[in-house]
C-alpha cells in the first residue's frame, strides 16, 4: 500500500462567530486541516477524520515541514517507523490507496481539533480583543463544541454530508457526536477504542495529569506565553501518567521488564532513571513538551472527561441518547485497553440493537493496550475496508 504523499496543512478561518456550550462565543476562529484523496463531483465521498488528545490535523502522509517533534511518537514509535517516522500523519498506515480509509474511492479530511495547538484556535492563539495569547482566559470547551467548529467548517467548504466519520479515543468521541448530533448529515460512523463516556478511574487519571500542570510554577495562571517560562516540568508529569494509561501492563512487561537502564546493578541514586521504563518515560515527556501546548493539554483532558452521551442527550439513558442514530456504526475495541475498555462498546452496540440500528462491533486480542488504535493498524484496515464496502455497495 502506498502513501497519500506529500502533504500540506491548510487553514480555514470559520465565516461566522461560534457559539459555545460554557455560553461565551468565540471570533476569528481558525481551523488547520488536510485533505486526501479527490472530493467526488457530487461532493458525497468525505469522511472526516477525528484525531485523539495528542492528535493533530496531519493524519496522512508526510508533512511538507518536518515538525521538531512527530505526533508518532507512542509506544513502539521507534520500533515501526524508525528513523523515517518523524514527518509521518499520526495514521498514515489507515489513510491512502487500498487502506481502511481508502483515497482512491474517498476524500478525506482532517482537522486539528478546536482549542488544539497545532494550527486551530485554541489557548495559545490570539485573543482579537486584546492581541495576547488566550491562556487560560480561552472559554471552557466541550465534545460538542469541537463537532460543531467541524460542522462550521465542512459548511465553509461547501460539504453537506459525510460519508463516514471515523476516529479513535477522543476521536470516537467526536464521531458519536455526530451520529447523534447531527444524523441527517453521518451515513457511517467508525468509533475505535472509545466510549460512550469516560469511566470514573479515566477521569481520576485525567485529573492526575491536569494536577501536575496546575501546580507547576512555571503555568503562571495560563499566561505563561513570552515570559520565557513554560510549564514544562508538570507538562511531562502529565505526559508519563497519561502516557502509561495508554498501555497495558503485558506490553510494559515484554518491552522493558525489570531491566536497568545504564548498569548491570542499580547504582543507588534516587534523582535518575535507573530501570529502562523510568528512561523511557522521560524521553516520552521530553518529546511530548517540544511539540504540545500545556493549556491545549488542559482543555482537551477536561473536554474528553465531560463528555457522556447519555447525560446530555438521554435525560441519562444512553438508549434514549442514541434514538436519533441513523448511521450504520462500526466499533472496534481492544482486549488489553482498560482506560477505553470493550464494555464500553459493548454498552453501545446493546443499546443500537435495542433501537434496531445497524451495528457492528469487534473486540480486537492485542497486548498493547489503548495504544492499540495506533498500533494495530494492520489488524484494523481489513475491518473498516469491508464495513465502509458494504455500506456503498
Amino acid at each position: 500500500m502506498t502513501s497519500v504523499g506529500t502533504v500540506e496543512t491548510q487553514y480555514l478561518d470559520l465565516p461566522q462567530p461560534l457559539k459555545l456550550e460554557c455560553g461565551r462565543t468565540l471570533d476569528r476562529v481558525r481551523v488547520a486541516y488536510e485533505t486526501y484523496g479527490a472530493l467526488s463531483p457530487a461532493r458525497d465521498n468525505v469522511i472526516l477524520v477525528c484525531h485523539a488528545l495528542s492528535g493533530d490535523a496531519h493524519a496522512a502522509g508526510r508533512s511538507a515541514t518536518a515538525p521538531e517533534a512527530s505526533t508518532r511518537d507512542g509506544f513502539a514509535a521507534d520500533d515501526r517507523d524508525g528513523t523515517a517516522g518523524k514527518g509521518l500523519g499520526w495514521w498514515d498506515g489507515m489513510i491512502g490507496p487500498g487502506k481502511a480509509f481508502d483515497t482512491d474511492r474517498y476524500h478525506v479530511v482532517s482537522t486539528n481539533l478546536l482549542g488544539g495547538c497545532r494550527g486551530t484556535t485554541g489557548p495559545s492563539s490570539a485573543d482579537p480583543a486584546t492581541g495576547r495569547p488566550y491562556g487560560s482566559d480561552f472559554p471552557v470547551i466541550t465534545v460538542t463544541d469541537m463537532v460543531r467548529t467541524q460542522r462550521a467548517f465542512l459548511d465553509a467548504l461547501g460539504i453537506e454530508r459525510l460519508a463516514a466519520v471515523a476516529g479513535g479515543s477522543l476521536g470516537g468521541m467526536q464521531a458519536l457526536e455526530w451520529a447523534v448530533r447531527y444524523p441527517d448529515r453521518v451515513d457511517n460512523a467508525v468509533v475505535i477504542a472509545s466510549t460512550h463516556a469516560l469511566h470514573p478511574q479515566g477521569i481520576a487519571w485525567n485529573a492526575i495529569a491536569r494536577e501536575a500542570i496546575l501546580r507547576d510554577p512555571a503555568w503562571q495562571g495560563g499566561h505563561y506565553y513570552g515570559t520565557g517560562r513554560t510549564p514544562a516540568g508538570g507538562m511531562g508529569v502529565g505526559r508519563m501518567v497519561g502516557h502509561i494509561t495508554y498501555l497495558s501492563a503485558q506490553a510494559l512487561e515484554d518491552k522493558f521488564a525489570r531491566r536497568l537502564q545504564y548498569a548491570d546493578d542499580i547504582r543507588y541514586t534516587v534523582t535518575e532513571p535507573e530501570f529502562e521504563i523510568e528512561n523511557y518515560l522521560r524521553h516520552q515527556a521530553d518529546s511530548f513538551t517540544r511539540r504540545f501546548d500545556a493549556n491545549t493539554y488542559l482543555y482537551l483532558s477536561r473536554a474528553l472527561t465531560y463528555f457522556d452521551l447519555a447525560r446530555q442527550h438521554g435525560g441519562g439513558s444512553l438508549v434514549r441518547a442514541l434514538e436519533r442514530v441513523a448511521a450504520r456504526t462500526l466499533l472496534l475495541s481492544f482486549s488489553s485497553d482498560w482506560l477505553y475498555p470493550p464494555v464500553a462498546s459493548r454498552e453501545i452496540e446493546a443499546a443500537l440493537r435495542l433501537l434496531g440500528k445497524p451495528v457492528e462491533s469487534h473486540v480486537i486480542d492485542a497486548p498493547y493496550g489503548h495504544d492499540c488504535f495506533l498500533l494495530e493498524e494492520a489488524r484494523q484496515i481489513p475491518i473498516v475496508r469491508h464495513f465502509l464496502h458494504e455500506g456503498t455497495s
